[in-house]
């Protein structure tokens, strides 16, 4: 069985794609880091982040990352560590509502994802597949969000596609059989 020491792991809003990294990450390491980029800015949010907590057992320790992400990757990626950052669609999203440059801060996170030791597995949104925003601003997001996808997705070994709770993978992509019946 391949190993892979950087892992892109994409879904849609509660396709199961946190709880497949988490199982990855679980597999690949004694040592676990969390990186957390949520923001709890109300009650809802809390709740949320408590409920992922609730996911982890003591074995983990959690980092808050927000914004200085790739900062967060080179100090705690390592030899026999696995690190889990969920999600880069919130970090994103601060990274926008910060006033902070998308396409800048994006090269800062590939280059640290490059430069990775050990494991770490990195969970994405995919936004493409829903409804066009209303809004200039949403559909700003979204264009966003598909390019750092395909640059982070590039930069790993492998991407995981979660949709259902199913994971499939996506690259390296399984042969295909092109065979007509």
């Amino acid at each position: 069985m391949p190993v892979y020491r950087r892992v892109l792991v994409l879904g849609g809003a509660r396709s199961g794609k946190s709880r497949s990294a988490l199982q990855l990450a679980e597999r690949a390491s004694s040592q676990r880091i969390y990186v957390a980029t949520a923001q709890a800015f109300d009650d809802e949010m809390r709740e949320r982040i408590a409920l992922h907590r609730l996911e982890r057992d003591a074995s983990w320790q959690t980092v808050d990352a927000p914004l200085e992400l790739s900062q967060a990757i080179q100090a705690q990626t390592g030899l026999g560590k696995a690190v889990l950052v969920d999600c880069l669609t919130l970090w994103l999203s601060n990274i926008v509502l910060a006033e902070r440059d998308p396409a800048h801060e994006a090269e800062r996170l590939i280059g640290a994802v490059r430069e990775a030791q050990g494991p770490l597995i990195l969970v994405s949104n995919e936004v493409g597949q829903g409804i066009v925003p209303s809004t200039p601003l949403g559909r700003s997001f979204r264009d966003e969000q598909g390019r750092l996808n395909q640059r982070i997705a590039e930069a790993c070994d492998a991407v995981v596609f979660v949709a259902a709770g199913c994971p499939i993978l996506l690259k390296p992509a399984p042969p295909l059989d092109l065979r007509l019946a």
